[in-house]
């Protein structure tokens, strides 16, 4: 039985391109009013998933039900497609006005020129945009042409929105402000929406869930905060910049906390693992503090280590700084606590971060491991 609140339900989706396959997703859901957002590196299949959601790109197999109707014959895949909206890297607008744009969809839907000029209206007024009406899409910049390009999704009313990496081509303070925009009215609108993505930072933002892909398949999916904190594997942790991945052997396991021996070194993680056991683990670089002092007696981390600056790397409002402290570690300072500390290459340190910041990918029986 269909579970309420579900709008989109597929089940052993295979697509094939010249004999290769290109995706394979077991099972993928949609909520009605959800966020999601499909993130992973270039030719992950992000695109290619988000069109054959869309009925855009004809499947090799599997099952799609769109509130608990199969959409098999034409005429279903019809009647699903007109129920969404579909914004692309490029605009593609046609040529006229911002007006006659934003009215296509309307007008293929056979709407009253009435009811178009009072819905267009109220989407461009939405996206702030009334006054760019008569003007020529041909004279819009990048920002106001994608702008528009939303303009006329939102203006069908679409239960789902699938967004292909709609602010790429933009510039940093464009792409903001039509996040900014985009956020709000998802809200307002309680619009469903897929947004295919390999920023991170646009799907932290906009997203209630996000899918990991990567060759062509969903590596992990769950909410922004338990894939940035808790990834399920390595691609994933490097992926969404989790910088420090390391690999130990566990000592011990006691109390709800693991010893791990590491480049000559115990670190103390919270979690269970069993004694001979390789065990692969990550630190986001935010949770790595860095004193010139021991902060041995002042602070709660179980995890003090005295270590060497290698690197200072600038990194927009932060900069990477990279440690030898026996093993390699990266933390995240400001540019005013660099200077505060007076923090250089070369200068001895120390690291710190407490056993809860360290998220255990996997464990592994060493004889295995070896084979």
């Amino acid at each position: 039985m269909n579970e309420v609140g579900v709008f989109l339900e597929v089940n052993d989706l295979e697509l094939h391109r010249g004999g290769a396959r290109v995706l394979s997703i077991p099972s993928f859901s949609l909520q009605e009013r959800e966020v999601l957002s499909l993130i992973g590196p270039n030719g992950a299949g992000k695109s290619t998933l988000l069109l054959t959601l869309a009925r855009l790109l004809p499947a090799t197999s599997g099952s799609f039900r769109c509130r608990g109707e199969e959409i098999v014959s034409n005429s279903a895949i019809f009647a699903y497609r007109r129920r969404l909206g579909m914004v692309f890297q490029e605009p593609l607008l046609f040529d006229g006005t911002v007006f006659s744009n934003v009215a296509s969809g309307l007008k293929i839907r056979g709407m009253a020129e009435k009811e178009i000029r009072e819905r267009v209206m109220a989407t461009l007024e939405l996206f702030g945009m009334t006054q760019l009406a008569e003007r020529s899409a041909r004279k819009l910049s990048g920002g106001e042409a994608q702008r528009t390009s939303l303009a006329r999704a939102f203006a069908i009313r679409p239960e789902v929105i699938f967004l292909d990496e709609p602010f790429i081509a933009l510039d940093p303070p464009t792409r903001q402000t039509l996040m900014d925009d985009l956020e709000r009215i998802l809200r307002e609108t309680g619009t469903a929406a897929v947004l295919a993505t390999h920023d991170q930072l646009e799907a932290l933002r906009l997203s209630s869930r996000m899918v990991v892909m990567n060759c062509g398949e969903m590596v992990q999916s769950g909410s922004p905060e338990e894939v940035i904190s808790r990834p399920g594997n390595e691609f994933v942790a490097s992926f969404v910049g989790m910088e420090n991945v390391l690999t130990g052997t566990v000592i011990d396991s006691r109390d709800g906390l693991v010893r791990l021996a590491v480049g000559g070194r115990q670190i103390e993680i919270a979690g269970s693992a069993e004694p001979g056991d390789s065990a692969v683990f990550c630190i986001r670089p935010e949770h790595v503090t860095i004193d010139t002092l021991d902060p041995s007696g002042d602070t709660s981390a179980r995890n003090v280590f005295p270590a060497s600056i290698s690197r200072v790397i600038p990194n927009g409002i932060f900069h990477k700084i990279h440690l030898d402290c026996g093993f390699r570690l990266v933390a995240y300072l400001t540019g005013q606590s660099i200077a505060n500390l007076n923090l250089a290459e070369g200068k001895k340190v120390f690291a710190s971060f407490k056993a809860t910041a360290v998220h255990l990918i996997r464990t592994r029986q060493l004889d295995e491991a070896a084979g």
